[in-house]
């Protein structure tokens, strides 16, 4: 569970705030939030996840204080959706090139043995939404993303922690010759992660306020 708990966080859109940024847009991405393989993830897209999550963080506590409680904990939650959209697509790309393929009966096994070890399906589906960031309708799908981290090392003969897996998901990185709208930052292929730019022109701005405590 360690391990399975540990890549989740690492493959997972992390729990974080909302403010978006405002900026002046670019050229290279008119409407979207990055590029990923010739690929866009529009904003749209990127704001329909981020909503997902804060529905679902919503509906899991009483009341507006808690809610505010929440988003006060997810200070960059825009930011680091959209690094987990693009790293689900490096992973992704790195397990396809190594031949790794997962299927629907090894998602319900994985699903199946969470539940067990929690408590539960809505135990299981409350803990990826409060320690990953995970909403319940995205938990199969992330289950798919850890079996192929896993299968994916376990072809490399390491674990998702060795720089052997690591180096597989950078070389994936550079194939896909992913690009970032800057309000974001940029994606660092040898690390295979967003990395923030300080630029002039970037100021944050809370675009969704979290409710006040009465």
């Amino acid at each position: 569970m360690h391990r399975r708990r540990r890549t989740a966080l690492l493959l997972s859109a992390a729990i974080a705030a909302a403010p978006l940024l405002a900026a002046c847009g670019t050229d290279a991405h008119p409407g979207a939030a990055a590029v990923v393989g010739g690929q866009r993830i529009t904003m749209a897209q990127l704001e329909s996840r981020v909503s997902e999550v804060r529905e679902a963080q919503r509906a899991a506590v009483d009341g507006d204080a808690q809610y505010a409680q929440a988003v006060a904990k997810t200070g960059t939650l825009t930011r680091d959706t959209l690094h987990g959209m693009v790293l689900d697509r490096v992973l992704h790309r790195a397990a396809q090139d190594a031949g790794v393929t997962v299927s629907r009966k090894e998602v319900r096994e994985m699903r199946a043995g969470l539940e067990g070890q929690v408590g539960g399906a809505e135990a299981l589906r409350t803990a990826w939404l409060q320690q990953y960031g995970v909403p319940p309708e995205r938990l199969e799908e992330n289950l798919r993303l850890q079996l192929e981290a896993q299968k994916l090392a376990t072809r490399l003969g390491t674990d998702t922690s060795q720089p052997a897996f690591w180096k597989a998901l950078s070389e994936a990185s550079r194939k896909l010759d992913i690009d970032l709208n800057p309000r974001y930052g940029s994606w660092d292929v040898d690390k295979s992660s967003r990395v923030d730019e300080q630029a002039p022109w970037v100021r944050d701005v809370t675009t969704q306020q979290a409710p006040q405590p009465a």
